[in-house]
């Protein structure tokens, strides 16, 4: 795996902090990053804000040497954080991208190409049919799309497959920064089996751009989306140092291998831990 490149993954689903424990590991992050997580109101959506946290600060740590207390992480006005700190020289375009759904967070880190992850939990609606959900969410997809999600055989894998689409986009606008305003009907996602998927943006084929899907189990899906730094947006642009490659080298950094998720336990998140 090249330098820089992470794909970290923690199951949250049986960690039962105490009070004690949960605030031990909220001391380790910056004053300002605490009111974030604890303005949520149900544990289970505190425990996610705190991982994903957790795992951005030791990610930096972990590639870059910076210790906690001097990583300067800020955010975009679409929200896309990226780290503040100037003596970032060993990967001048180091980011990274956290997600968190269901019983899973995580993070993806790149040190060349723009990296989006994004997690979904994949479960039925409560109280209408899975075609009466996915419905108001047609206008995201393209014509195409919306054909390949509804000849799925049955409803269950009907919202499976309106699960990957779903991945997918949100990893490539999370990849580039850009907020809500997005038009996700903007790309179209074509693949042989869920392998080889490419995207196309706007009615063009890009060539900047490669995706993985994964099942992390029955119902947790992730993907991941590499592209060209010069697909961010305007302001989170300006963050990266090196947005012009030569073309050789930006493709032998988008073709790489992908490994897939390391998985971590909390507790090896805690630096007094390791």
């Amino acid at each position: 795996m090249e330098r820089g490149v992470r794909r970290w993954l923690v199951n949250i689903s049986t960690w039962d902090p105490s009070e004690r424990r949960f605030a031990s590991l909220a001391s380790l992050l910056p004053p300002h990053e605490r009111p974030a997580i604890m303005r949520f109101v149900k544990v289970d959506d505190r425990k996610r804000a705190l991982v994903s946290r957790l795992l951005q600060y030791v990610l930096v740590r972990e590639v870059l040497g910076i210790p906690f207390d001097k990583i300067t992480l800020s955010r975009t006005i679409e929200g896309k954080p990226y780290l503040n700190n100037e003596d970032n020289v060993v990967f001048p375009n180091f980011n990274f991208n956290a997600s968190h759904h269901g019983d899973y967070v995580g993070i993806a880190s790149e040190p060349r190409c723009l990296v989006g992850l994004d997690i979904v939990s994949v479960s039925k609606p409560q109280k209408e049919e899975v075609l009466e959900f996915i419905d108001s969410f047609s206008s995201y997809f393209t014509v195409l799309e919306w054909k390949n999600i509804l000849q799925s055989s049955s409803s269950d894998e009907i919202l499976i497959e309106f699960y990957r689409y779903w991945c997918l986009k949100e990893a490539f606008v999370k990849a580039v920064g850009a907020g809500l305003g997005f038009g996700l009907h903007r790309l179209e996602f074509h693949h042989a089996r869920w392998t080889n998927i490419s995207v196309c943006i706007d009615g063009a084929e890009s060539k900047d751009w490669r995706f993985w899907l994964f099942e992390l189990d029955e119902r947790h899906l992730a993907s991941i989306a590499k592209g060209h730094p010069r697909e961010a947006v305007e302001t989170y642009r300006q963050t990266l140092t090196k947005v012009d490659f030569e073309e050789g080298e930006f493709q032998c950094a988008l073709q790489l291998p992908e490994h897939g998720f390391t998985s971590f336990t909390v507790d090896q998140l805690d630096p007094k831990e390791n």
